[in-house]
């Protein structure tokens, strides 16, 4: 389902105006001094485009889409190019958008590998169009956001995925020891626009509005060079998307509630917390032609299931069996973290011991700070291993003789009879990497002096700070 990742993820959007910035006027868009706004005076002042394309808002959008960059749309335009664009077009532009005859541009289609195999299709607005979201976010977000459920805690102001895994967690020490673990089939890519935009006209009066939301859905796609028109799906890839899959499944959530289900949701990730399997089992069925009837959206039967907590994953984490039970790192999450490391030292061969561990500095280190509420320490111990055999492993390819091998063993404090010893054992570089010779010669204290992230010692002062 959705991810982590947000494993992921063109950037997360801001949920609220930041401040101005040192001299709003140099951002093409002026700035005002107004009064601070609550958190509904938005429709209370004035119409929802005027407060779009009010300066202080704008210039705030501005800042954030300038702060998170990302790719370039269809027409190319890089971030950079977008204040210039809009000190000649935006008395143009903020025109278009009031009287309601904005077009946006067509998306640029990209596909990257899901975790759990195939692609996710991610649709990359242009800079233009990002901006004009951003602006839209920050006025729209104000008005669902406070009615949303508690029990919900993706691409929202002050929640993150770390609340959804503690409450999960809180559910299971509860006596909750089943989970429905949902799996929405293709979420983004198969929402009903009529669907999706009666629940946004609850809260949204202005007709301007409305329509260019429906436009930014309805924007074509460019991929592979061929333009398609959607009918349906909210594509992943700009500021708007997150807000208006949570409006969707505020349905869900308060049909839940209403029920009476302890559950978490992030983005589509939703589990719901159960005493008995019958249960789980009723829920599963009834939940699931409650999204098909009422939000038109069908549930992955595949990988859905109703089964205990701590045989699935939810948001990377999984937990023990124990009564009170402890966060781990889910298994699969682990497997994925490999695969990635694999890939870097595949794409990575040739290159100096330094430059590798360098390229895995930044990775390892946002690896540990997501899963810094992990109990279960094992996995980080047994990952620095490996993670150390494979660097002794790539040490061994390079020196590629026996008499380089030798050679450096000797210079690392081998004597000279081990040395080559083991040089000429004849055995293949995993095996060498991970043999005793490898390992006094290379000992982790060695890493450790070049830089290389231990996720054990970075666990643990994490925690201690905490």
């Amino acid at each position: 389902m959705a991810k982590a990742d947000a494993e992921a993820r063109a950037g997360t959007p801001a949920t609220a105006p930041e401040g101005r910035g040192r001299n709003s006027r140099e951002h093409g868009v002026g700035a005002s001094n107004a009064t601070a706004r609550t958190e509904h005076s938005f429709p209370q002042r004035q119409g929802l485009m005027e407060a779009v394309v009010e300066r202080e808002n704008m210039t705030a959008a501005l800042k954030r889409v300038r702060a998170n960059k990302g790719a370039a749309g269809v027409d190319g335009m890089a971030v950079d190019a977008l204040l210039p664009l809009l000190r000649q077009h935006w008395p143009r532009i903020k025109e278009e958008l009031l009287r309601g005859r904005y077009a946006p541009g067509p998306v640029r289609g990209v596909e990257i590998p899901k975790p759990g195999g195939g692609v996710r299709q991610l649709g990359i607005p242009t800079v233009l169009d990002r901006l004009i979201q951003q602006a839209l976010h920050q006025v729209l977000s104000p008005l669902f956001d406070p009615g949303f459920s508690e029990s919900s805690h993706g691409f929202r102001p002050g929640r993150n995925a770390h609340q959804a895994v503690l409450q999960a967690r809180a559910y299971a020490a509860e006596g909750r020891r089943w989970v429905v673990d949902m799996d929405l089939e293709k979420f983004f890519d198969r929402v009903n626009h009529d669907v999706l935009m009666a629940r946004v006209a609850r809260q949204v009066a202005d007709k301007r509005v409305l329509g260019l939301i429906r436009r930014y859905l309805q924007a074509g796609m460019m991929l592979g060079g061929l333009m398609s028109v959607r009918a349906e799906g909210t594509p992943q890839g700009g500021p708007l998307s997150p807000l208006l899959s949570n409006i969707l499944l505020d349905d869900l959530d308060k049909e839940l509630e209403r029920r009476g289900h302890a559950f978490c949701r992030y983005a589509d990730d939703c589990n719901i917390y159960v005493r008995t399997r019958r249960t789980g089992e009723r829920v599963m069925v009834s939940i699931t032609r409650f999204l098909a009837d009422r939000l038109k959206l069908r549930v992955n039967v595949a990988k859905s299931a109703v089964d205990r907590p701590w045989n699935r994953k939810f948001l990377g984490y999984s937990m023990t069996r124990h009564i009170r039970p402890r966060l781990k790192v889910a298994p699969q999450t682990v497997a994925r973290l490999k695969g990635s490391i694999r890939e870097a030292f595949r794409k990575g061969r040739g290159r100096s011991l330094a430059n590798t561990i360098n390229t895995l500095t930044p990775k390892l280190r946002g690896w540990v700070n997501y899963f810094k509420l992990a109990e279960v320490k094992g996995v980080f111990e047994e990952l620095d291993e490996w993670l150390r055999r494979k660097l002794r492993c790539l040490l061994w390819r390079q020196w590629k003789r026996s008499f380089a091998r030798a050679r450096n063993l000797m210079r690392r404090g081998l004597s000279e009879k081990r040395a080559w010893r083991s040089a000429t054992n004849g055995r293949g570089p995993w095996w060498n990497a991970g043999a005793s010779h490898m390992n006094a010669a290379f000992p982790k204290k060695y890493f450790d002096a070049c830089g290389l992230v231990s996720l054990l010692d970075q666990l643990r002062r994490l925690q201690g700070a905490t």
